[in-house]
């Protein structure tokens, strides 16, 4: 696969903490499931083709894949009347599973990241986290590079 949008993640190895990748058939199951068959957008699909096993610069949980992480975000809203109409991937799960930061799969090739919080008013819980996917992962890069927690 061509990667386009995050060659920052692809050209940047981090010391112990190599990214692992996940197989184009299972990104094309994971589009199946989660998107009506229809291809991911760009940044996520190349996210995932990277790092879609392990990413040092998001949490996955404690979840074996990421169909696992998609149920639990998706039964975690059901459980406190959270619907998204639109649809979504999470691509980060964090602060015990109470949050977490998802990708709207309508929204181009390098889509806005957003985060949710289950806990939160129901006029304010969804709030843009980054302008792309792409920038987002950059920026966690960034940090590691300067030894900061990405999280």
């Amino acid at each position: 696969m061509e990667i386009q949008y995050l060659t920052y993640l692809r050209d940047s190895p981090i010391g112990n903490w190599p990214i692992k990748p996940i197989s184009l058939s299972e990104i094309e199951q994971l589009e199946t499931l989660y998107n009506n068959g229809d291809s991911f957008p760009k940044a996520l699909k190349e996210l995932l083709f990277l790092a879609g096993k392990y990413c040092y610069v998001l949490d996955y949980g404690v979840f074996d894949d990421l169909q696992e992480m998609q149920d639990f975000v998706r039964s975690e809203m059901a459980e406190e009347n959270k619907t998204i109409t639109r649809p979504f991937f999470a691509i980060d799960v964090y602060n015990l599973g109470d949050q977490f930061i998802f990708v709207y799969l309508d929204e181009g090739d390098d889509p806005p990241t957003y985060e949710l919080h289950y806990y939160s008013d129901d006029n304010d819980w969804i709030w843009e986290v980054t302008p792309t996917l792409s920038e987002l992962i950059n920026q966690g890069i960034d940090k590691v590079k300067q030894s900061i927690n990405p999280f």
